[in-house]
Order: structure tokens, then C-alpha cells, then sequence
């Protein structure tokens, strides 16, 4: 076989080899987004509290939850602790919280919620934070409506005002 030959034998396997991946990538996404999500029922999610107690996502069914994935390296997560703790301070009992801590070392989690000071169980996902959310960046917060419907996504640090207009969107006022 000539140079040539062997030239366009080893382009036209790469081009198969290509052609290949890229229909494996796009039958096989790397993860689901977000928003798929949205309008479903929320997927269970089970946190191992920092404190050692343990709290569920379908455990809050019945009343309306912010479901808000953090991390202690996260600086705009700094940002929401004030607005998050005040909100599930007030609306205590007829609104659930839930923290997740995201790709985050046990020590550092414990020092970030000792000086957040939530209020609600935060910690780690038991067995990992279900695909379905598309969480890859915090701070991610979820608000699910008291049937445990995946009502709104906000992507960002959250403030006072944001608080209150998603929570109108799942039917808190």
C-alpha cells in the first residue's frame, strides 16, 4: 500500500471514529438539564444533616420547599445566607427549607452552616444529588409546591425580594 493510500485509510477512520463519538454524544448527553425538571414532581432528595440528624425532600410534602444547593467555597452563596435564614425563620412551619451542600469537604461544610447559622437541615446528599436537578454550579435553588411539584429554578444568590416572588410563584404569601 502507498503513502497515499495509507493517508486517506487513516482519514477515513478518524472520520468514522468521529462521526461515532459525536452520535454517542448526542444520544448520551452529559447531563440532564434543569429544566427538565420543572412542572414534574421533585425528585426525592435525602440530606445527611451536618448536625447528624437527617432530613428528606418527600418528608416536607404538604407544604411548600426551598430546596437551595450550596457550598462553602461558594462566595454568592455567602450572599443568600442572611435572606435564606431570615425567610425560613419567618415562614417556620408553613414553608420547608433544605440545604444541600454541594462537592464540599465535611469540615469546611460544618465551619460555612456554623456561620450561616440555618435554621433547617443542611449537609450532603445521601447517596448523591439526583441527576434530574442538572445542579453543576451553586448557588442553585429550587421552589416546589406543597404536591412536591418543581414549580421554579433560580440560578444565582437569592436576596430578600427573590425570596418572596418565587415563593408567590408556589402559592406563599
Amino acid at each position: 500500500m502507498s503513502g497515499r493510500h495509507l493517508a486517506w485509510a487513516g482519514a477515513a477512520t478518524a472520520a468514522v471514529i468521529l462521526l461515532s463519538a459525536m452520535a454517542w454524544g448526542l444520544a448520551h448527553p452529559a447531563s440532564v438539564a434543569s429544566d427538565s425538571v420543572l412542572g414534574r414532581p421533585a425528585p426525592d432528595v435525602v440530606v445527611r444533616g451536618l448536625d447528624g440528624g437527617q432530613a428528606t425532600l418527600s418528608g416536607l410534602r404538604g407544604r411548600p420547599v426551598v430546596l437551595n444547593f450550596w457550598a462553602s467555597w461558594c462566595a454568592p452563596c455567602r450572599q443568600e445566607e442572611g435572606p435564606l435564614r431570615t425567610a425560613a425563620q419567618r415562614l417556620d412551619g408553613r414553608v420547608g427549607f433544605l440545604g444541600v451542600d454541594f462537592r464540599d469537604t465535611p469540615d469546611a461544610a460544618r465551619i460555612a452552616q456554623q456561620r450561616a447559622g440555618y435554621p433547617y437541615v443542611v449537609g450532603p446528599a445521601d447517596g448523591g444529588i439526583p441527576a434530574a436537578y442538572g445542579v453543576t454550579e451553586p448557588p442553585e435553588t429550587f421552589f416546589i409546591d406543597q404536591r412536591g411539584v418543581v414549580v421554579a429554578r433560580f440560578l444565582g444568590p437569592l436576596d430578600t425580594d427573590l425570596i418572596h416572588r418565587y415563593l408567590q410563584l408556589v402559592g406563599v404569601t
